[in-house]
C-alpha cells in the first residue's frame, strides 16, 4: 500500500509537470489556447496561497492575545529606573 507521503509527492510531481507543460506550451507554441492558459494561471494562483500558515494559537512561539496591552499597562505602573549610588551622570 502506498503511504500518504508518497501519494502527496507523486501528486505534486504530476501537477508540477502538468503546469510546466502548460507554461512551456504557452511560451513556445503559437497555437496554445485557453486550456494551457487556465492551467498556468491556476497553478500560479495556487502557489500564492499561504498553505503553510496555521492559526495563531497553534503556531510555535505565538504570543497570547492582549500581550501588548498588558505590557503597556505594566510599563506605566513601574517606577522609573534609578542610578546606583556613587555613579555619575
Amino acid at each position: 500500500m502506498v503511504s500518504a507521503r508518497t501519494a502527496r509527492r507523486a501528486a505534486a510531481l504530476v501537477l508540477g509537470a502538468l503546469w510546466w507543460w502548460a507554461v512551456l506550451r504557452l511560451a513556445l507554441e503559437p497555437g496554445a489556447g485557453v486550456l494551457e492558459g487556465a492551467v498556468a494561471v491556476g497553478g500560479w494562483g495556487l502557489s500564492v496561497l499561504p498553505v503553510h500558515c496555521v492559526p495563531r494559537r497553534r503556531a510555535a512561539g505565538a504570543l497570547g492575545a492582549g500581550r501588548w496591552r498588558r505590557a503597556l499597562r505594566g510599563a506605566e505602573q513601574r517606577p522609573a529606573p534609578t542610578r546606583p549610588r556613587g555613579s555619575r551622570p
